[in-house]
C-alpha cells in the first residue's frame, strides 16, 4: 500500500468514517465542460454512492464573504468575471503563491440557480473557495516554477481527508492525502496536436505525480504511458476506467419523438447520416475523416458537431472550402459548432453510424456514449480506443484514409452489420456502468486506507 507522503495527514488510528473527499473544481467550473469536467462529476457521484462525503474546491474571481448566498453566486457565475486586480497586486499574489493559500468553506445556497450549460450544480452541499486559486497557481508555476500548497480553514467537521485532483495542476493539499488522475500524455505523445509547451507540461505532470500519494488512470494505455514515458512505478497506479451514463429521460425517449427532433428540427433523415461529435482539433483526425467520407460517395451526409478546439485552422479551412463548392459536395458535410445536449442525444440515436477516428485518446467517452445510445461505431486502433470499443465497433488505422472510406461504405450498405453493432455496442457500453466504476474508485481509495 502507498504511504501518504504528507507527514500531517490523518493516520489509520484517527481517520474518520465516512472519509471526507474534496474534488478540485478547475474543470467543473468551466463555462463549457470538457471531458475532464464530465469525469469530475462522475467521480463525485461514484464517491457519494460508496459512502464518502464529497466537497468541491473552487477558485472564483471574488473574495470570500462568509455569506452562503454571495459566495455560492460567485462560484456559480459562468463565465466568471475577470479578476479586478492591478498588475502590481497580481505580481505580488503570484510571487507569494508558493507560501500557500487557504480555502474557506461555503455551505452552498439552494437559492442560487446554476447554469445548465455545464450540467448545473454538482451534487454536493459543501464547496471550498480560494480567490483566483487556479489562475494564480498556474501563473506562479509558469513564471517561477513554483507549486502552491493549499490548506483548508480549520474545522474538524469539514476538513478533507483526501483531495482528488482530476488532472495535473500545480497545487497540492497540506494535511490531507493527494490523489491524482492522469487522463493521457497526449502533449508528449503527439506534441504537434496541442498548443502546450512540452517542457512546461512535462514538469507539471512530473511535479504532480511526485506530490501525489497515488495516481489514478482511465485506461491501461495511459498506465503504460506513465510507466514508459514518466518512469512511474506501476504499483503507484490504479486503472479505474470511466463510467458512461446518460439521463434516462433523454436516453429512453421513444424513437418517434427522437425522429421528430432529427427530421423536423435538424432537417435530417432518420438513420440517413453519419455523425462525428467532439472537439475540432488535430488529434480528432477530421481532415482524414472528411476526405474519406467524400471519397466513399455514400449518399448519407457527414454531420460534424463540435466547437473550435486547439490548432483547428486546417480542419476549419477544409470545412469552409467544402461549404463553398458549387456542386452537391457542399451539402455532404454539415457543421454545427454547437448543439443543445438534448438534441445531441437525439442526433446520436438517429445516426446511421458514428465515426470517431481519433489519433489518440486516454479513454474515448464519445465511443461509449454512441454505443450506449445504439449507434453503430467506427473508431480507431490508436491509444485506448481498442480497450473501450472491444469487438463492438469497426476499428481502422486512423492514418489510413482508404480504410476509413471502406468502413463508411460497409456500414452504409450492410443493414445486418448495423444491427449487430448496435447490439454489441450496448453490451460493451454496459460494462462501463456507474456501479462498476464506483467499485473501481473505491478500490483505489482503499489502497490509501480511505
Amino acid at each position: 500500500m502507498d504511504v501518504p507522503k504528507n507527514s500531517q495527514v490523518v493516520t489509520p488510528d484517527n481517520r474518520r468514517f465516512p472519509p471526507r473527499v474534496c474534488v478540485d473544481g478547475f474543470n467543473i467550473a468551466l463555462p463549457k465542460g470538457s471531458g475532464v469536467a464530465t469525469y469530475g462529476r462522475n467521480l463525485i457521484a461514484a464517491l457519494s454512492t460508496t459512502g464518502r462525503s464529497v466537497s468541491v474546491l473552487y477558485g472564483p474571481a471574488s473574495a470570500y464573504q462568509a455569506d452562503p448566498v454571495a459566495d455560492t453566486a460567485a462560484i456559480a457565475d459562468l463565465p466568471p468575471p475577470r479578476s479586478r486586480i492591478n498588475k502590481r497586486e497580481r505580481w505580488r499574489r503570484t510571487l507569494l503563491s508558493r507560501f500557500g493559500r487557504v480555502a474557506d468553506p461555503v455551505l452552498l445556497s439552494d437559492q442560487i440557480v446554476w447554469s445548465f450549460e455545464n450540467q448545473g450544480r454538482p451534487p454536493v452541499d459543501i464547496g471550498w473557495t480560494a480567490r483566483d486559486l487556479y489562475t494564480i497557481s498556474n501563473r506562479a508555476f509558469q513564471k517561477y516554477g513554483t507549486v502552491t500548497p493549499i490548506s483548508f480553514r480549520q474545522g474538524d467537521h469539514l476538513q478533507p481527508d483526501v483531495v482528488h485532483w482530476t488532472c495535473p495542476l500545480p497545487l497540492y493539499a497540506k494535511k490531507a492525502a493527494n490523489l491524482l488522475t492522469v487522463h493521457d500524455l497526449i502533449p508528449l505523445r503527439l506534441p504537434h496536436t496541442t498548443t502546450d509547451d512540452t517542457s512546461t507540461y512535462f514538469r507539471l505532470v512530473r511535479t504532480a505525480i511526485d506530490r501525489a500519494d497515488h495516481v489514478i488512470v482511465v485506461s491501461e494505455r495511459t498506465k503504460q504511458d506513465l510507466v514508459e514515458m514518466m518512469g512511474v512505478d506501476e504499483r503507484r497506479i490504479t486503472n479505474t476506467y470511466q463510467a458512461v451514463s446518460l439521463p434516462p429521460e433523454l436516453a429512453e425517449r421513444s424513437d418517434s419523438d427522437v425522429c421528430l427532433d432529427v427530421e423536423e428540427t435538424l432537417g435530417l433523415g432518420w438513420q440517413e447520416y453519419f455523425l462525428y461529435f467532439g472537439a475540432v482539433e488535430p488529434k480528432k483526425n477530421l481532415g482524414r475523416l472528411i476526405e474519406a467520407h467524400l471519397a466513399s460517395q455514400v449518399s448519407a451526409p457527414l454531420v460534424i458537431v463540435g466547437g473550435r478546439g486547439w490548432l483547428d485552422e486546417d480542419e476549419n479551412a477544409f470545412l469552409d472550402q467544402i461549404a463553398a463548392l458549387p456542386d452537391l459536395r457542399s451539402d455532404r458535410v454539415r457543421r454545427y459548432p454547437y448543439m443543445p445536449f438534448r438534441l445531441l442525444i437525439s442526433l446520436i440515436r438517429g445516426a446511421r453510424g458514428v465515426v470517431f477516428p481519433s489519433l489518440y485518446e486516454g479513454f474515448g467517452l464519445p465511443v461509449l456514449e454512441a454505443m450506449l445510445l445504439g449507434a453503430p461505431v467506427i473508431t480507431s486502433t490508436a491509444g485506448s480506443l481498442p480497450e473501450v470499443a472491444g469487438d463492438a465497433a469497426l476499428s481502422i488505422d486512423p492514418y489510413d484514409v482508404d480504410a476509413i472510406r471502406k468502413a463508411i461504405r460497409l456500414i452504409d450498405s450492410d443493414s445486418g452489420l448495423r444491427k449487430d453493432l448496435r447490439l454489441r455496442g450496448r453490451m460493451q457500453a454496459n460494462k462501463f456502468n456507474p456501479e462498476a466504476y464506483a467499485l473501481a474508485v473505491a478500490g483505489a481509495y482503499r489502497k490509501l486506507g480511505f
